[in-house]
């Protein structure tokens, strides 16, 4: 996160979907227990599930840095992600990447 701020002349509301979007997963994984031992089993999950989780995951992500006020961070959090480059970012990236590393557990579904 970026401690410089910049103006811009900007139409806050495609950042803001561009910021969401980018964040929201497609899947992710839920603990299933089978045969005495839990596996984690990645699931589909709908948009406006996907949404929340973006959306707590960048207010987590702002909630990280100390200083400034929480409009600050938050809106800085939502340009950092629109970028591409954000905490919850990698959150999403790091789900998807346990997700396709369970695959072979998709049948106890």
């Amino acid at each position: 996160m970026k401690k410089i701020q910049q103006k811009t002349e900007r139409n806050p509301l495609p950042l803001l979907r561009q910021g969401i979007y980018g964040v929201t997963p497609d899947i992710t994984v839920k603990a299933r227990r089978a045969g005495g031992s839990t596996h984690q089993v990645p699931i589909k999950i709908g948009s406006t599930q996907g949404k929340t989780l973006a959306i707590h995951w960048l207010l987590a992500a702002s909630q990280k840095y100390p200083g400034q006020n929480m409009a600050f961070k938050l809106s800085s959090e939502l340009v950092d992600a629109a970028k591409g480059s954000d905490d919850a970012i990698r959150k999403k990236e790091e789900t998807h990447r346990m997700a396709e590393g369970n695959r072979a557990f998709e049948h106890f579904l």
